[in-house]
């Protein structure tokens, strides 16, 4: 048996005394127990939803005017020329060095949207899944959970045109994907590692393909996309198929919890109603979409909805769970000039109502069993720093909105993952090793 220390933990019903939690041989929390007092504090740990490992290396590198009216789409240009440099073990190494960062800053789980899959010329390798092993092989080696979802990329746009040049290791035939998505499901099977599916997005994958992929999907199966995440696509969408994306999407798919529609920026009052009554999570990622221009994600009219949402890092220009919530209720506020956006009748913290909605959303977004500290689920857990100045005569009523809101240091102590402390007094077990591979594979990087 593990035990994460006795401490206050948080539950979307406010703050327990005194938990000890154990943890069984598999990871999972066998008993939890209450009783005592004590001033730690531990929260469940955080679900990253949406993850491209390989653009951690290029973060802060496209910051630079190439065209006046530089967007997403001048963006993706820099994003193609360095995807085209990576080989498998470079890959490995920036993603191993992206997870413990994520790790130590209370990311415990990750699921990785991939699409990296064959040599920068677009022929596979010997081994088609060479880089999908290697993101498997990282996310082992620095103790973060992992659901890798290998994605289908078959088309350049709406109208099914070839994918260009620099697109060609990304794409898949529909039967070569199915049996790489049937191999990763043999060999990984373990609780630490999910295999889901990823469609990129209505514009990459043609309809009768993505019909095709969902009924050979098993039932349990997780399923992500891109979706309307800038206002060309939608544009593109309704000329081509007659109807917005996410509409198109509800209208033509069995959307439900296993989905996660990642972005959904621009939604018409009638898919934001659609997403939330179809029970699937929204994967926002406040950070990516500032600095690609995306626009806002509508996220009070979305609670309002009743709708599920999550988190994601998307292209690392951040790694960390507290600046995305923080700056998911900062657009609000800069928008509608009001503060305190993200509040329910039961919860009047912000901090309180961010931490319960990412929570709530893990488990059906990844497919593990996350985002409580509850008996019979994985022991995920972060143990906060109260000694930091910012805790200060912290109380159950304010010490979230502390953690989310107060000041920029990195306030998790100790992140356990499976039971297992992976990071201690706020460093990663790994972290010199993993930074010195790192610095190599980029240089290298820069060099070709």
């Amino acid at each position: 048996m593990r035990t994460i220390p006795n401490a206050r933990t948080w539950h979307p019903d406010g703050w327990h005394d005194g938990t000890r939690l154990d943890a069984d041989p598999h990871g999972r929390i066998a008993r939890s127990s209450y009783g005592g007092t004590t001033r730690q504090r531990v929260v469940p740990g955080i679900a990253n939803l949406h993850s491209h490992a390989f653009q951690r290396a290029m973060a802060g590198m496209a910051e630079r005017q190439s065209d006046p009216r530089d967007s997403f789409w001048t963006w993706r240009e820099t994003m193609y020329r360095f995807a085209g440099r990576f080989t498998p073990e470079s890959l490995y190494a920036v993603a191993a060095q992206l997870y413990a960062e994520m790790l130590t800053a209370g990311y415990t789980t990750v699921c990785e949207f991939h699409y990296l899959h064959h040599a920068p010329d677009g022929r596979p390798y010997d081994d088609p899944a060479a880089m999908s092993r290697a993101l498997i092989q990282a996310a082992h080696d620095t103790g973060i959970r992992m659901t890798l979802l290998p994605v289908l990329y078959m088309t350049g746009g709406f109208d099914g045109r070839a994918l260009g040049e620099r697109q060609k290791r990304f794409g898949f035939e529909v039967d070569g994907y199915l049996a790489l998505l049937d191999d990763l499901r043999t060999e990984h099977a373990g609780d630490m590692v999910r295999i889901g599916c990823a469609l990129h997005s209505l514009r990459a994958v043609p309809e009768a393909a993505m019909r095709e992929v969902l009924a050979a999907l098993s039932a349990d199966s997780r399923v992500h996309i891109h979706i309307a995440e800038q206002t060309g696509e939608v544009d593109e969408c309704v000329a081509v198929r007659g109807a917005r994306p996410v509409q198109w999407l509800l209208d033509n798919a069995a959307v439900d919890a296993r989905w996660t529609l990642v972005h959904a920026t621009h939604l018409d009052d009638a898919e934001l109603r659609g997403i939330a009554d179809s029970g699937a999570t929204v994967a926002i990622c406040p950070t990516t979409e500032a600095n690609l221009g995306d626009g806002l994600f509508r996220l009070r009219d979305y609670l309002d909805a009743g709708g599920r949402w999550g988190i994601g890092s998307d292209s690392h220009i951040s790694v960390s769970p507290v600046e995305e919530l923080r700056w998911l209720e900062y657009g609000q506020r800069l928008v509608t000039r009001r503060r305190n956006i993200a509040v329910t009748e039961r919860s009047p913290s912000v901090g309180d109502t961010l931490v319960a909605a990412v929570e709530a959303s893990a488990a059906d977004s990844s497919g593990h069993a996350i985002g409580r500290l509850a008996q019979g689920d994985n022991a995920d857990a972060l143990v906060l720093d109260i000694a930091n100045a910012v805790f200060a005569g912290a109380t159950d009523e304010d010490a979230t909105d502390r953690w989310i809101f107060a000041g920029n240091q990195n306030l998790v102590r100790e992140t356990w993952v499976n039971g297992r402390c992976v990071v201690e007094n706020g460093r990663h077990f790994h972290a010199d090793a993993i930074a010195a591979h790192y610095r190599a594979e980029v240089e290298r990087l820069l060099e070709e």
